[in-house]
């Protein structure tokens, strides 16, 4: 009996029923091999960037109000009261020239920050981010007033208002003060409301696609997907992160021409080798690129040494094989400040078990990041080093 099912990825089930054992293992084996090479693949809209298509950064200043008396000490920031005078001015409001600087506690000076989506229509709402300018101690409870939006151009292109939101607190008894998460930035979701939009750019016969990380294979694999789609001739690669497409002009025609082509599937390429180091936290981030080579690396007490040792690959008779040989990558690991503490990696050693290895050396996050560094600058890793 043959049974089928259909998932939701649109992958084919077939089951089978037999009553003899040796049809089943057959079956199961073959099952094993067709789910085995599975390829991952990577849709073009989660690697490329459509050309003239970006989001804008937006900036403003302005006034927080209502804060519990943890505003701006204006004798301290002369700026804060400018600018409440000037804003209760605009609104009809005059004071007394009585020669006596007013406090302003319960008001605070801001920079306002937000993006501007791509694309985005007047009317349409945005996040936006209040953070203090002054010596106010906490925002919490304050409400911004309505604060212009520019961009790099000068142009107000969003006004942002609203009930900041912090996720934080403040408790003070008896002159000792304790403070939960940081008080003097917020936001306010849906804060900001879109004012006028970006100008579009005209229609074309092409659109350019931009790659998130310049790479010839991988434009290359998309110009040959892009071509057995929509036939070829249809994507033209510029270089190694840039290709245009041809598109229909009509605009039903565009979107859906877009829409299948921004799902299209790709398969993916390996990156360039690279480790992360994290010098505040002691991370150690790498691919499977990340090689190393024969190399020594002495720091303080520990020593770190890596051989190659070559090795001959006979093939199995009547495999129609080649003899080849390889190398097996040993790497050892000698703290010279302990007593019966060498280490020694199998072989075949990666960055991944001279790391661990370390590790179980207690070697401190410093003691990671300069070996390898030291590493890196001998040539013996082989990948890009990047220190964040």
């Amino acid at each position: 009996m043959v049974y089928t099912n259909l998932v939701e990825d649109g992958t084919v089930l077939i089951y089978m029923t037999f009553k003899s054992k040796t049809i089943k293992k057959i079956i199961l084996i073959l099952s094993i091999s067709v789910f085995s090479n599975t390829v991952f693949a990577d849709r073009i809209k989660d690697f490329t960037d459509i050309a003239g298509q970006r989001p804008n950064q937006l900036v403003g200043y302005g006034l927080v109000v209502g804060l519990d008396g943890t505003g701006d000490q204006t004798t301290q920031t002369p700026f804060t009261l400018q600018s409440v005078l000037q804003m209760i001015g605009v609104l009809g409001v005059t004071l007394p020239s009585t020669g006596t600087q007013a406090q302003l506690r319960n008001t605070a000076a801001v920079m306002v920050t937000a993006e501007f989506p791509a694309l985005a229509k007047p009317g349409q709402q945005i996040d936006v981010t209040v953070s203090s300018l002054g010596n106010a101690t906490s925002l919490k409870g304050g409400t911004l007033i309505m604060t212009p939006l520019k961009a790099a151009d000068g142009q107000v292109y969003a006004q942002a208002q609203g009930n900041l939101l912090i996720g934080g607190a403040r408790a003070a008894a008896g002159g000792a003060q304790t403070s939960v998460n940081h008080l003097s930035a917020g936001r306010i979701p849906s804060g900001g409301i879109i004012e006028r939009a970006v100008p579009a750019l005209l229609v074309d016969e092409f659109v350019q696609l931009d790659l998130r990380r310049a790479d010839f294979g991988l434009m290359q694999r998309t110009a040959e997907a892009i071509g057995r789609r929509f036939g070829l001739g249809t994507a033209i690669p510029i270089d190694a992160r840039a290709l245009n497409v041809r598109v229909p002009t009509e605009p039903l025609r565009r979107t859906a021409f877009m829409a299948a082509l921004q799902d299209l599937d790709v398969s993916p390429v390996s990156g360039p080798a690279k480790v992360i180091l994290n010098s505040r936290t002691g991370s150690v981030v790498m691919n499977q690129a990340v090689q190393l080579s024969p190399s020594a690396v002495a720091h303080g007490s520990l020593t770190v040494k890596i051989e190659q040792t070559p090795t001959t690959s006979q093939p199995l008779p009547f495999s129609r094989g080649q003899t080849a040989v390889t190398t097996q990558d040993t790497a050892t690991i000698t703290d010279n400040g302990k007593e019966n503490s060498l280490i020694s990696v199998s072989s075949g050693a990666n960055l991944d078990q001279v790391v661990k290895a370390l590790n179980m050396l207690g070697a401190t996050p410093q003691d990671l990041i300069s070996i390898l560094q030291a590493l890196r600058a001998s040539g013996a890793l082989r990948a890009e080093l990047e220190v964040i």
